[in-house]
């Protein structure tokens, strides 16, 4: 675990996604500071942070509960695709799509007990068309310079105004497309867990489990890549 000199103003970036990880390099070139780089939740720990002592944590993506002993310490930056305080919980951008919004807002705010109910520093508008993946690389891109801009303008965040919409984090049976009753629906439903570490929308048919990604709407069809497997139970009843 690298740490910071005395010379330079240290700041971490945590993230748990692939997309983001040349981001820290980008940001120390764009700045003059140093950013060090955590992508596994047993390296965001209390010692290793106060090892290098950063001024600021910035959260692009964490899949991971952040403790309160570190952003009790160290001030600690978090992202929520959601214009807040509306939409705060778990799983925004699919909780976004199934509700036929096309359009949002980045929010950058501070991390505090309650969730996505601390203070924003700015917002972002995003786009929500094409598939998670694409929305996240795009996403990375805007967060890269909202945490430039928050370094450079010094800012200060404000509290929340309005009263809070709640988004439940949605289940993997959730996923099923069964329950689509429109290609559009079905459509949207492939396309908001078409990404790295989302559960696929799939079918089950009979002992096969088809699941589902690179979606294309065309007029009157959707057309997609499909996996088919057995289903898990299926393969284990066969063992026996």
């Amino acid at each position: 675990m690298m740490s910071g000199n005395q010379n330079k103003r240290v700041y971490v970036l945590a993230t748990s996604r692939s997309w983001n990880e040349g981001m820290a390099e980008r940001l120390a070139a764009r700045t003059g500071r140093d950013f060090v780089l955590i992508t596994s939740k047993e390296d965001l720990t209390i010692e290793n942070l106060t090892s290098i002592n950063p001024e600021v944590i910035f959260f692009p993506h964490w899949s991971h509960r952040i403790d309160a002993s570190v952003f009790g310490r160290f001030e600690s930056v978090i992202f929520h695709m959601t214009d807040l305080p509306f939409g705060r919980g778990g799983s925004p951008l699919q909780n976004l799509i199934v509700r036929g919004i096309d359009e949002t807002k980045i929010s950058a705010l501070r991390c505090v007990e309650e969730m996505d109910g601390g203070p924003i520093y700015l917002k972002k508008s995003l786009s929500l068309y094409g598939s998670a993946e694409e929305i996240f690389l795009r996403t990375s891109k805007i967060i890269e310079e909202m945490i430039v801009e928050i370094l450079e303008k010094k800012l200060e965040p404000m509290a929340q105004q309005g009263e809070p919409t709640l988004f439940k984090r949605r289940r993997p049976e959730e996923s099923n497309l069964a329950s689509a009753s429109s290609l559009d629906q079905l459509f949207d439903m492939i396309r908001m867990l078409d990404a790295e570490g989302y559960p696929k929308a799939f079918l089950e048919v009979g002992d096969f489990r088809l699941e589902f990604t690179r979606a294309a709407r065309k007029q009157d069809q959707v057309i997609a890549d499909v996996r088919i497997t057995l289903v898990k139970e299926k393969k284990e009843s066969r063992r026996d």
